[in-house]
């Protein structure tokens, strides 16, 4: 059951959803929305009750020490709010928890639920998927959604994708038939380094959902985690001459495949996007936190590959 408990009046609303599972490659899309709780500083206010979802021995709880009390923590889907002032005021749901093991159809009412009282106006999923994608190139990024108006208005993919699916899926679906906006943004995730954490795919999800909603995300640590990465498995791949060549023959197909995109508009986006974040970088270089909490705290399979992902097929 959701509570609504001691959560205010929001502000131009959007939900942002991320679940742990089988649409989170390397952990990219739960690792995004966990870098938007912790910069803002979100506070819990809402828990489904995991009896309901989850099976226990699949995605079992933990025990843990408080003050030599023993608690145990539940599998689940917490709700969070914060106000964002950067540019403007507005309000962000944090939907953050782990793809249900049962039940999926009434997982997503309850959620749509919660967004019709609180006003929501769009929904944002994160979710990432394991890709022909070399891990020396920009993440690709693909925002995609099933409303053709939405689709038109935001420049975005329209969905066409039949075959399985995972509950960013359902969900997506799920608002479409509720006349929610919803959209989808997915980082593809290079197959041969599947394994988490994967910041890079992780910032690239942030930078898209800053360039969607219109937000000013301070990055952390995560353009340093990146470089980090990607220092690392530069490394690995120069200790093997066959992935080396792999990873050669996919830099080289990608940026073929991208010529068409050199052109003065595309150009010109990334320029803009670059001097809106350089306007809110501050003298010490670190972007200002532009949120603050609005509410209190209450007391898996492998991911999916391209062909297997529901918007994966968007970038084949």
């Amino acid at each position: 059951m959701i509570e609504l408990e001691d959560v205010p009046e929001l502000i131009d609303p959007v939900m942002v959803c991320a679940f742990e599972g089988w649409n989170d490659a390397g952990d990219a899309a739960s690792a995004a929305l966990a870098h938007l709780d912790d910069t803002w500083g979100g506070k819990v206010f809402a828990a489904l009750d995991a009896e309901d979802y989850y099976d226990f021995q699949v995605n079992r709880p933990t025990v843990w020490l408080d003050g030599g009390v023993r608690r145990i923590t539940w599998p689940t889907t917490r709700l969070s709010v914060i106000r964002v002032t950067e540019p403007k005021t507005r309000d962000v749901v944090l939907v953050r928890g782990i793809e249900p093991s049962m039940r999926w159809r009434s997982f997503c009412n309850e959620l749509l639920g919660f967004a019709h009282e609180l006003g929501v106006e769009l929904v944002v999923i994160l979710g990432a998927l394991l890709g022909d994608t070399p891990h020396s190139r920009p993440v690709p990024v693909s925002g995609v959604t099933s409303d053709p108006d939405l689709a038109r208005r935001l420049d975005l993919e329209e969905s066409r994708y039949e075959g399985p699916t995972g509950i960013v899926g359902v969900l997506q679906e799920a608002c479409t038939h509720a006349g929610v906006p919803a959209v989808t943004l997915w980082a593809a995730v290079p197959h041969y380094v599947a394994q988490p954490p994967n910041p890079k795919a992780t910032l690239a999800l942030v930078n898209k959902l800053e360039d969607l909603l219109d937000l000013r995300i301070p990055p952390g640590e995560l353009g340093e985690d990146a470089r980090a990465w990607q220092l690392g498995v530069d490394q690995l791949a120069a200790e093997d001459s066959e992935v080396a060549e792999y990873v050669q023959q996919l830099e080289e197909a990608q940026d073929t495949a991208e010529l068409p995109e050199a052109s003065g508009d595309a150009i010109a986006r990334e320029f803009e996007r670059y001097l809106r974040r350089r306007e809110n970088v501050g003298p010490t270089g670190e972007k200002p936190v532009a949120g603050h909490a609005t509410a209190e705290r209450p007391s898996e399979p492998e991911p999916p590959t391209a062909r297997e992902s529901q918007e994966g097929a968007e970038e084949e």
